[in-house]
């Protein structure tokens, strides 16, 4: 939603609801006791029966989205199937998204008068703040700039450093080494809760920082028996992240609708149970939407069965951005582009011979190559080289890491913010 908001100049706004859990109507049968300072003193064994949700009900949440859904879909807006918390509003060449996080809400819409109509709208309906444009919305901060917009994690990263007494650590050049993986050996850790905190809080700050994501998926294989090897990969990435805390995910104004995406895996990396690891990222023009970094389920027999269980990994995340899309009003009129270094899982998607050494991932190929043959799906070569799922995979050497990272658009926020262009 942002990639397309700023390739086309759309402004941006974030609004608040006021005791949200309040607005919902309940459906169940709640009883409560008579709450302290509202005893019926003639009453005293009656209970209050709920017609309105509270906080602290497990049918808040429920109720109060029931209830935005039904305001959303009265005045116009369609509710997303790709994504529960998107709402779509169309009416003509007049367009509007909605994003809903529990009592967050951000808004975009085509022109400025759609934008204020549907916050008069909302506020009339609900208790509502217009926290005004997009600044800082579930910890990451957004910032208007004449090359698009700017999204960063600092202040999050900074409370992760404080956390783990590294405010004033000694910076590194990468978050993790090119020696082989973690396994399962060594020394018990002494704070296996920090530990754990400290990785959790890791796998957000990925939100803006794609470049930690694979280490931060090798410590989270760790967390129900941490080892001291672990809590020392852990620092690593500390180490990194304090060397470049500016750092952060740029999104560019494209006008290129093109849907790219680079797969990988590392075949039999992890020393323990020889599962590969998969990895991809997915970039809409020159804008990264999505990217992950995971253990793949099962034991691959050769390089080619673990890269095109990778392949068909991003064909998945693709086929569901291409419907997110379409939802959005952005059709794609190109087939995506799935790059993929390995020449076997190439040819394999457009020839599905049952070989020897692949005929047991039946589901896999003929999902791909159904893909591929309806035109929605095509998968290229790339050289090792060129190709930045690596970077999901496995440690890489300093200049390599710095190469891949910058093709992912993280990196500090140089150019001076305006807020005339907007």
């Amino acid at each position: 939603m942002l990639s397309l908001s700023v390739s086309r100049y759309w402004l941006i706004h974030q609004l608040d609801v006021k005791n949200a859990f309040l607005h919902g109507d309940l459906t169940d049968t709640v009883y409560m006791h008579q709450p302290p300072g509202f005893h019926d003193p003639t009453k005293p064994g009656y209970v209050c029966y709920l017609r309105k949700s509270l906080y602290g009900l497990k049918q808040a949440p429920r109720v109060w989205f029931h209830r935005f859904a039904q305001y959303a879909l009265r005045v116009g807006f369609q509710h997303s199937r790709c994504d529960s918390s998107l709402f779509i509003y169309r009416h003509g060449t007049h367009v509007a998204y909605l994003l809903l996080y529990v009592d967050d809400i951000v808004l975009t819409a085509s022109s400025n008068s759609l934008l204020q109509k549907i916050i008069t709208s909302l506020g009339k309906e609900f208790a509502m703040t217009d926290l005004g444009p997009l600044n800082y919305f579930l910890g990451i901060s957004t910032t208007r700039t004449t090359h698009g917009m700017f999204l960063s994690q600092r202040k999050y990263a900074l409370d992760i450093l404080d956390r783990a007494d590294m405010s004033n650590c000694k910076p590194c050049n990468t978050p993790v080494d090119t020696k082989s993986k973690l396994g399962p050996a060594g020394p018990l850790v002494t704070n296996p809760t920090l530990y754990r905190s400290l990785a959790g809080a890791l796998q957000y700050l990925t939100f803006t920082r794609p470049d930690i994501t694979y280490v931060v998926q090798q410590l989270c294989l760790f967390m129900h028996d941490p080892r001291e090897p672990h809590f020392g990969a852990l620092k690593c990435v500390l180490r990194y992240v304090r060397g470049i805390i500016d750092d952060g995910l740029q999104i560019f104004p494209s006008s290129t609708t093109k849907l790219i995406a680079y797969s990988d895996a590392d075949w039999g990396g992890c020393p323990n149970t020889r599962r590969s690891t998969s990895g991809y990222c997915v970039l809409l023009g020159d804008n990264i939407l999505s990217w992950s970094s995971k253990r793949q389920a099962t034991v691959s027999r050769s390089s080619t069965e673990a890269e095109y269980r990778a392949v068909a990994n991003a064909v998945a995340e693709t086929c569901w951005i291409r419907n997110l899309l379409h939802e959005l009003h952005s059709p794609l009129s190109h087939a995506t582009l799935i790059y993929c270094d390995n020449v076997s899982a190439v040819y394999l998607s457009t020839n599905p011979v049952q070989h020897q050494r692949t005929k047991h991932i039946e589901i896999d190929i003929h999902f791909v190559c159904d893909k591929v043959a309806t035109g929605d799906i095509r998968v290229l070569h790339v050289p090792t080289t060129s190709q930045c799922a690596d970077i999901f995979t496995k440690g890489l050497p300093a200049p390599l890491f710095t190469d891949f990272k910058s093709s992912l658009n993280v990196h500090s926020l140089t150019p001076v913010p305006t807020a005339e262009v907007y």
